[in-house]
């Protein structure tokens, strides 16, 4: 059994369906000549939750076996995406808090990677908001967040790209990352459907969807389910993962 419940009042019933209509809009954009396939969720509405070992300890790692897992429980994964950089073993390398309970530490120093490319942030999830928050900043709010993952680089911090980015790096990949309103009722998941600069990613958060906050998930492991584009992605195992549980339709 799954340790949480997906709220009942998470959800607005259809009259004239009969079935849920859920604040999560899953489609496609080109912008600049990219395409990008982007889950925005309502986080005021829908209960954004992260996952990253069973109840027995071991690694979800896939998708799949959330949604097994998610089944047993009578509920249904309507968005997932990988959320955050990780270990061999699966362990996160910055900070990532689940149901309240801390399980690695925030990291402030600089370090090695994307994630060490400073500054980095913090994906704050709440009952009620998701906000992206820059690691200094949160290290000096504390925001009380019932989940949490730790990322980097940041690429955009309030309204400004983040200051390595460069416009003529040649560095190409898929990447994935999310974007949030100061406010935190808006969260955006962006997955490139083609290899992109940082500074292309960056630009597509703030120019094209107007978001002030957004942080990087990864490159090469970049993956993101979601049956309302017909796509759920397999291949790497993966260490967090953001995902919306929802109640199964009959």
């Amino acid at each position: 059994m799954m340790r949480r419940r997906f709220a009942p009042w998470a959800f607005v019933l259809a009259v004239t369906a009969g079935t849920p209509v859920l604040a999560l809009d899953c489609r496609e954009m080109t912008y600049e000549g990219i395409r990008y396939a982007l889950c925005e969720v309502d986080p005021a509405t829908e209960k954004l939750q992260l996952f990253l070992n069973d109840p027995s300890g071991t690694p979800y790692a896939h998708f799949s076996t959330i949604e097994t897992a998610l089944d047993a429980d009578g509920q249904a994964l309507a968005f997932a995406m990988n959320a955050g950089m990780y270990h061999q073993d699966r362990r996160p390398v910055g900070l990532y808090i689940e149901d309240g309970e801390t399980l690695a530490p925030l990291q402030t120093k600089e370090s090695y990677g994307n994630f060490g490319l400073l500054p980095n942030g913090v994906l704050c999830l709440t009952d009620t908001t998701a906000t992206v928050v820059e690691t200094l900043r949160y290290r000096d709010t504390q925001p009380a967040c019932r989940d949490a993952t730790q990322s980097g680089p940041m690429l955009v911090i309030d309204g400004r790209l983040h200051p390595r980015f460069l416009p003529d790096s040649t560095s190409r990949y898929i990447r994935n990352g999310v974007g949030t309103s100061d406010a935190g009722d808006r969260a955006v998941f962006v997955i490139s459907r083609n290899p992109v600069t940082f500074h292309q990613f960056g630009s597509f958060f703030r120019d094209a969807l107007g978001l002030p906050q957004a942080l990087y998930f990864d490159g090469n492991v970049s993956r993101l389910h979601a049956p309302a584009l017909n796509r759920s992605d397999a291949g790497f195992r993966m260490g967090p993962i953001v995902g919306l549980p929802v109640p199964k339709s009959d």
